[in-house]
């Protein structure tokens, strides 16, 4: 990213997140290289039966059993970062160690092994609430008032924290679904992922925090301590730089909750599917509204009474949990097939989505890990309703799926084509309310013009290397670009063809693919067929996305020799970016009016009355 040909690039299709399949060779080995030591050190150091748990911004979670049995976390900061960078998860051993809570793993050392640190911590029983989510959807109003009031303790104790006889509020500064373990059998959380906590400057009322006079006249006090955490669920002045404050885990903990009972992946979509429409209790629902409110004021008080009626959400009477109910708004095809799919979302977001114009503002691609996850510099030129659009689509993504979706806004309303196909069964209702969402978003949007994203299999995607941009790509012997054959034939004259080829040159599209290419496209175009392929190239390194299924079977062996045919010209490619080609099936576009906001709906006052 840091190359000046890479900084100038401006992607139509851009990866949600950099899968591990997506990776050049020599990347790829470098990773799996590191992890081997990982599991190498551990093992010296005692533990046994580690695994790889997962990734952040500036590090790498492995889970292992202590000598004594114990289950363990281990927390391995990423040694390509600046070393200042890499001591914040000193930094973050510290705070976790202030810090000793029922709902809070706590810590057991802090190590370093040459340049290595490592830290070590105690492991949460359950799975954390944004995976808990993907599989079971938008959570129960009982579950969400069980979760909410599970962390206002968390959070009293926070603020309320005292250091040798002072007042020291702490501040975690990154409260989402993911840093929330949850355990499914007991029902109760863990609060992890301490890398953006720090001592507050500010306590809740406002005023600086400091133990004597000469701190409280240091010019720190008008500099943020404050890390970012995540801007899908920070508040405004946690974003913006302000003064650390308990206040802002109190903006952590209401996108949290929203997220949860509405089935998104961030708090932006807050002014359209709307906290009072989501069946809550009317209290929490109007509470959650005004913790999300554009006024700070209106937030403060918020907060305040959520502190102070805690007890009595927690005294709330509920019915048994019910299934989800909903109308899906789209169809979504899902198979009974297992299938070991890593699916990545690439989408069209900058040209229809971005406010300013290229003249007022370039793009760069930032160090900062994550900003450079959240695309900082596509989203800040975007209203919340938008950027929770986005959100929306990179959820799909996060369940295992393949296909596409064009999205078109018109004056009259929003037309929609989509091909969707789910291989978990299990996950059918989570994923129908996610694209739900998706479109009551979009529906949302008011202006002219068209968005499209591909999601496909990481797992499926093609690499060709070379060793310098002066060379071709040339393809192994035996590589062909793979499809899957529907189980039923569909010919041509039995169904509407539908394609984007039609709509010519994309003007963010980078990457100008040969003539012999573009003509193969164009009679793979009239094959029947779904899917998607992409062309991603860079300085040393070819990617060849794709998700391809046969419609026609009568067609088999035509569409199997233009693919190979396609793979035969690749050593044509010159330049760098990304163009890419999508695919729909059926001319069976969903239309849908515009609407502002879903309409109100709460948990009904005695949920054990069927008339009420």
């Amino acid at each position: 990213m840091n190359s000046p040909v890479q900084k100038s690039l401006k992607h139509f299709y851009i990866p949600e997140e950099q899968s591990f399949y997506l990776l050049s060779h020599k990347d790829a080995q470098k990773l799996k290289d590191w992890f081997s030591l990982c599991h190498q050190q551990l093992a010296l150091l005692g533990y046994r039966d580690t695994q790889y748990l997962g990734k952040g911004a500036f590090g790498f979670v492995f889970a292992g059993t202590a000598p004594d049995g114990q289950q363990l976390v281990f927390k391995f900061s990423r040694i390509t970062l600046p070393q200042h960078v890499q001591d914040r998860l000193e930094d973050e051993a510290f705070m976790l160690s202030m810090v000793e809570h029922p709902h809070v793993p706590a810590l057991v050392e802090f190590q370093r092994i040459g340049k290595q640190s490592i830290l070590v911590m105690e492991r949460a029983r359950g799975e954390d609430l944004e995976q808990y989510s993907l599989r079971r959807g938008p959570l129960a109003p009982r579950l969400i008032v069980k979760i909410i009031a599970q962390l206002t303790d968390v959070l009293r104790a926070l603020r309320s924290y005292q250091q040798q006889g002072t007042s020291r509020p702490i501040v975690h500064g990154d409260i989402k679904p993911s840093n929330i373990v949850f355990d499914e059998y007991s029902e109760t959380v863990q609060l992890i992922d301490w890398g953006s906590s720090v001592f507050a400057q500010l306590d809740e009322s406002g005023q600086h925090v400091g133990s004597n006079v000469m701190d409280l006249m240091s010019g720190d006090l008008q500099q943020t301590n404050a890390r970012l955490g995540d801007v899908y669920f920070i508040g405004d002045e946690q974003l913006n730089g302000a003064l650390s404050s308990p206040r802002f885990d109190e903006q952590g903990l209401a996108s949290t909750i929203y997220a949860l009972a509405s089935g998104q992946s961030c708090r932006f979509g807050r002014k359209v599917v709307h906290p009072n429409g989501l069946g809550l209790p009317r209290e929490l629902a109007h509470i959650l509204t005004a913790l999300m409110d554009d006024n700070a004021q209106v937030r403060r008080q918020a907060g305040d009474y959520l502190f102070r009626n805690i007890h009595a959400l927690r005294n709330i009477v509920f019915a048994p949990d019910k299934p989800l109910v909903y109308t899906p708004f789209i169809p979504c095809w899902v198979h009974n097939t297992k299938k070991d799919i890593e699916t990545v979302v690439y989408s069209s977001r900058k040209s229809f989505l971005r406010e300013e114009g290229e003249s007022s503002h370039s793009l760069r691609y930032l160090n900062d890990a994550q900003f450079e996850r959240y695309y900082k510099n596509y989203m800040q030129g975007m209203g919340d309703t938008e950027k929770a659009f986005i959100a929306a689509v990179g959820r799909l993504g996060r369940y295992p799926v393949v296909g596409g979706l064009a999205v078109r806004w018109q004056p009259d309303g929003v037309y929609i084509d989509s091909s969707l196909n789910l291989f978990d069964e299990r996950m059918r209702a989570s994923f129908e309310v996610s694209v739900n969402n998706m479109v009551t978003l979009a529906r949302a949007i008011h202006r002219t013009g068209i968005f499209k994203c591909c999601l496909f299999n990481a797992k499926d995607t093609l690499h060709i290397e070379r060793e310098d941009d002066s060379t071709p790509f040339i393809p192994d012997a035996g590589l062909r670009i793979p499809f899957e054959v529907s189980q039923l034939s569909l010919p041509k004259d039995e169904s509407k063809m539908h394609s984007y080829f039609e709509d010519g040159d994309d003007p963010d599209e980078l990457l100008q693919l040969p003539p012999e290419i573009l003509g193969l496209i164009a009679r793979l175009n009239g094959i029947h067929h779904t899917g998607c392929v992409i062309f991603e190239a860079l300085p040393t390194h070819l990617k060849i996305h794709s998700y391809y299924t046969l419609l026609d079977h009568t067609r088999h062996e035509d569409f199997s020799q233009l693919l190979a045919q396609l793979v035969s010209h690749i050593p044509k490619i010159t330049g760098l970016g990304i163009s890419g080609f999508m695919k729909l099936p059926y001319k069976d576009t969903r239309f849908f009016t515009h609407t502002d906001a879903l309409p109100e709906k709460f948990y009904p006052r005695n949920p054990l009355n069927q008339q009420d």
